[in-house]
């Protein structure tokens, strides 16, 4: 993984990774091309501009785990999550393009193995 992110070609967009939790709002990880995951903040959508790839699909959360190069700006803003009870930064989605329906691991429990639903569910983990 860590090659490919050396190699990312840099530019104005961001990558993302879908991060759903049927119980929480917010949308994924995003990062800039050539940051480690560690970089990657979690966020909260603004989709005036443009819908989410699982919105416009009116499919939600099917592309949990999805990779995306994303386009559009973090605006500045600090959005609150309730069942969180976390406030995560606010990101206008302008355009995307799917990179991979199947990336590589980034969290923990996806390099240990898969837990039980129960084990994650309010469980919010953090890229490694």
């Amino acid at each position: 993984m860590a090659q490919r992110i050396a190699v990312e070609a840099p530019g104005d967009y961001y990558i993302g990774r879908r991060y759903y939790k049927p119980d929480f709002k917010f949308w994924g990880y995003v990062r800039r091309p050539g940051q480690p995951w560690t970089t990657a903040q979690l966020v909260m959508l603004n989709e005036k501009q443009k819908l989410a790839p699982d919105r416009e699909q009116l499919a939600f959360g099917n592309d949990n785990n999805y990779e995306y190069k994303l386009y559009g700006e973090f605006s500045g803003d600090k959005v609150y999550e309730p069942a969180s009870n976390g406030v995560y930064p606010e990101f206008v989605l302008k355009g995307y393009e799917l990179i991979s329906t199947n990336p590589g691991p980034i969290f923990k429990s996806q390099i240990r193995g898969t837990p039980t639903p129960a084990e994650l569910r309010y469980q919010v983990e953090k890229p490694e």
